[in-house]
């Protein structure tokens, strides 16, 4: 939602007023102070609720941990302490996927946190049959509400090995928004992120694509014939990833927004 530029002490008394709320957060180095207390307000329940949340924000607490939810094309996704936020930037890996298999029929999350890919998805496509799997116990347990309200169903695991096996072969979108942050720029990434988003969601190994390669290697069991596997990387790794889809058998393209800084590796099964 909003990055913080700093973290400030707690105001010695609760403010209860939209004005009060604003100042709390811009003391606190809330970048956007108006659009997050907007946020608040219509959230919290009571001024009891407003002012805990208030605390916790300035606390450093990200945004979308604070209210409990995060927006993500258009759904209010639920998210939970301990479990990675859904990026805007991630949105394009969506739209590239339906724009691929606008027709699909079984769509599989892989590595998916809230759920909220595979959420998108299903809203977007309307009857389909939706599966997501993570690693991650938190991460499954806040998917749950999210899939659960598309119809769709949660396993725990670590990739494929999650999955039902009367998936293989029958898969038309496999979305893994995979972790690709190199091990050693981990501690380079936003306070946020680092001290309140699991290290399993965010360590892609020495060069970020210890997981996509291994995505990339089992994909292709798993997608029905023209099937797609789209994965989330970054500009300087796309080469790498294109490579490891290549090698597997699966026709790649590389799908771009300058606007959002997204970078998608798109495979197709043959």
């Amino acid at each position: 939602m909003a990055p913080m530029q700093s973290v400030s002490p707690v105001p010695p008394s609760a403010p209860s007023s939209r004005d009060e709320v604003v100042a709390a957060l811009r003391t606190a180095g809330c970048v956007f102070a108006e659009d997050e207390a907007e946020l608040i307000l219509a959230t919290a329940r009571t001024p009891a609720e407003t002012a805990a949340m208030v605390e916790r924000r300035v606390a450093g607490l990200p945004l979308e941990l604070v209210v409990g939810w995060a927006e993500f094309r258009g759904l209010r996704v639920t998210v939970a302490p301990g479990v990675f936020v859904p990026r805007r930037r991630t949105e394009f890996l969506v739209e590239q996927a339906l724009a691929r298999v606008p027709r699909a029929t079984v769509v599989l999350d892989l590595c998916c946190g809230s759920g909220a890919v595979g959420a998108a998805l299903a809203s977007a496509l309307g009857r389909v049959e939706l599966h997501a799997a993570d690693i991650d116990p938190a991460a499954v347990r806040c998917a749950r509400s999210n899939v659960a309200a598309v119809g769709g169903h949660v396993h725990q695991g670590d990739l494929f090995d999650a999955l039902p096996g009367a998936l293989r072969g029958r898969v038309d979108i496999l979305a893994a928004n995979v972790p690709y942050v190199p091990s050693d720029e981990i501690g380079l990434l936003p306070l946020e992120a680092r001290d309140h988003e699991p290290l399993v969601a965010l360590d892609g190994g020495a060069d970020g694509l210890d997981v996509l390669r291994r995505v990339a290697a089992e994909a292709p069991r798993w997608l029905a014939p023209g099937g797609c596997v789209l994965v989330e990387t970054s500009r300087l790794q796309a080469p790498a990833a294109l490579t490891a889809f290549e090698g597997n058998g699966l026709t790649t393209h590389l799908a771009v927004s300058e606007e959002l800084y997204a970078h998608v590796v798109i495979g197709v099964r043959p």
